[in-house]
């Protein structure tokens, strides 16, 4: 595993609509894991691969609940119900935090390293992080959404 440069916010990488993976391979396998090990490294509870340079359609996310480490290859959130306002920050801009509204409960479908389609049902943190990384597979910021923002630490 290796810890992976995270892209700051301005790289024209972080603003690509990235693309599905059509094959899952020991490539994207090892870039799975690579992305963990700098979510870990770095304080983080998701990362999206356009945050580390690749613009294609993979996240992962562990919330430290109670499903740990989850990888979403080609996500799609299907389904999106209630709404809460709570702080956002990233990884790709640091010491910047934004008040963000997000669905309190979603579905999302994916797959998994295996290439075997998955369904999540998640609210709270987890739904926020989907909602979030799933929002860099577009090209979108928190920043871009946010109904305030403020610098130093999470309020």
């Amino acid at each position: 595993m290796a810890m992976l440069e995270i892209k700051k916010a301005g790289d024209p990488v972080l603003k690509e609509v990235c693309q599905p993976i059509d094959h899952i391979d020991k490539k994207i396998r090892t870039l799975l894991d690579d992305m963990a090990e700098t979510m870990y490294k770095s304080d983080g509870v998701g990362i999206a691969a356009p945050q580390v340079g690749r613009p294609i359609r993979a996240i992962v996310i562990d919330c430290q609940e109670e499903h740990g480490l989850i990888e979403l290859i080609n996500p799609v959130i299907t389904f999106r119900e209630g709404a809460v306002t709570d702080t956002e920050g990233c990884l790709s801009v640091p010491d910047i935090y934004g008040e963000v509204e997000r669905a309190e409960k979603i579905k999302v479908e994916f797959l998994n390293r295996r290439g075997r389609k998955q369904h999540l049902t998640a609210k709270g943190l987890l739904a926020r992080c989907v909602q979030h990384e799933c929002d860099h597979l577009e090209g979108r910021l928190f920043i871009d959404i946010a109904k305030s923002l403020h610098k130093g630490v999470q309020q």
